[in-house]
């Protein structure tokens, strides 16, 4: 699979999400929020986020992060990235 779409991506389950994130994905940056360490990746032209619960020691849900979502401003504090990505 060289491109996925948001559609495709959103239907995979964990375990490929996860799959195609390390293989795929570029990590950029990783944030504390309501205690979860979440990492954000760039996986072709949109962003994801993997949600990172430490108490449970486990990955609980991954998602597709617009560009224009509130979150944005948490990882802006710590790295420039670019908006023009398609959302």
């Amino acid at each position: 699979m060289t491109h996925i779409t948001h559609q495709e991506f959103n239907a995979l389950p964990l375990s490929e999400k996860i799959r195609l994130l390390f293989k795929k994905g570029n990590f950029i940056v990783a944030i504390r929020y309501y205690g979860y360490k979440i990492n954000l990746y760039l996986l072709h032209n949109f962003y994801v986020e993997v949600f990172y619960n430490h108490k449970r020691d486990m990955i609980e849900r991954i998602e597709l992060l617009p560009a224009v979502h509130t979150r944005m401003k948490f990882y802006s504090d710590q790295i420039q990235l670019p908006t023009n990505l398609l959302d």
